[in-house]
């Protein structure tokens, strides 16, 4: 996979894509499937696979003191990208300059003459250009001007036949600690990947040694214990273990900020600085404070317990 992060002066080789575009944030079943049109287009032209999304997110650039939304960053969400087979990601950078082309100007600089695009598809409900003014109809029209097919996509709808899947409802789905349901609508399971931080050590203190990771630019899911899978992507101890973490501010202990902490099982050596990937997999038990370690020892036995039962069942 090739990542492109520059409308200008494109190398023959990634141009005359067939390209999906959108946000894809979560890149959830709905993305999948505007992406899987793209892969039909993309077969019939003998051309290179494409996704055109935005970094930073337009949310991001438009209101950047909001509460953090993201489910994933944007290497999580090339990587996420490259296992579905995407040949080219385009990371448009989203700026000032950007954000002030007409949907007509969008058409013609970014997709057609910018990234010389053969082929787009979008979803149904995709507008562009300032102040959102483009549809999809627009880009159609402008597709037959400029000569680049278009494809519109219905959105994907998810267990009742009539509620499109949407990051909107992933994100409500983990804030309310259901990432089961979150991954039903993902297709996949949710994941919060990054570098392992040098934290307090206390868990070595505890029995329970942990890899700390930040959640600085991600939603939130609801606090509390959960049942992870954890892949180790860098480093000697390369692999896929089971385990429980704690996702939060650790009342115990006086902090305030979100951080997530894991506990792998059957594991012994050291993950500083290794890259990991933690997928949020059953949801145990809201943050509790204790009246000593002890109790806490206890607690942290029956979480392993009920984490291991569940991981099993996988």
């Amino acid at each position: 996979m090739r990542l492109v992060q520059t409308i200008t002066d494109l190398d023959d080789i990634d141009r005359g894509a067939s390209a999906a575009i959108g946000n894809f944030d979560g890149v959830h079943r709905g993305h999948q499937a505007v992406i899987d049109l793209a892969r039909d287009t993309a077969q019939q032209l003998a051309c290179p696979l494409g996704v055109v999304t935005f970094e930073p997110h337009p949310r991001q650039y438009f209101a950047p003191t909001a509460p953090a939304f993201r489910l994933m960053n944007a290497a999580t969400k090339a990587h996420r990208l490259e296992k579905l087979g995407v040949d080219r990601v385009y990371q448009v950078p989203f700026n000032a300059a950007l954000a002030e082309l007409t949907p007509r100007e969008f058409a013609e600089k970014v997709l057609a003459h910018g990234l010389g695009l053969r082929h787009v598809v979008i979803g149904s409900d995709f507008c562009f250009g300032k102040g959102r003014a483009g549809t999809a109809a627009d880009l159609v029209r402008f597709g037959e001007e400029l000569g680049f097919g278009v494809t519109v996509a219905d959105l994907l709808t998810f267990r009742d036949g009539n509620r499109p899947v949407s990051s909107t409802r992933i994100r409500a789905a983990l804030s309310d600690g259901r990432p089961r349901d979150a991954m039903a609508m993902l297709g996949h399971w949710h994941r919060i990947d990054g570098p392992v931080l040098h934290g307090e050590k206390r868990g070595r203190t505890l029995g329970y040694p942990t890899a700390n990771m930040g959640l600085d630019g991600l939603h939130l899911p609801k606090l509390g214990v959960y049942a992870v899978e954890v892949d180790v992507l860098t480093g000697p101890h390369a692999g896929r273990y089971h385990g429980v973490a704690s996702l939060g501010v650790r009342p115990m202990f006086g902090e305030n900020s979100a951080n997530l902490e894991s506990f792998l099982f059957d594991f012994s050596g050291d993950l500083y600085d290794a890259e990991l990937s933690v997928a949020l997999v059953d949801y145990l038990r809201p943050e509790m404070t204790f009246d000593g370690i002890d109790a806490l020892i206890v607690q942290m036995d029956q979480d392993s317990r009920r984490a291991r039962e569940l991981l099993a069942q996988l």
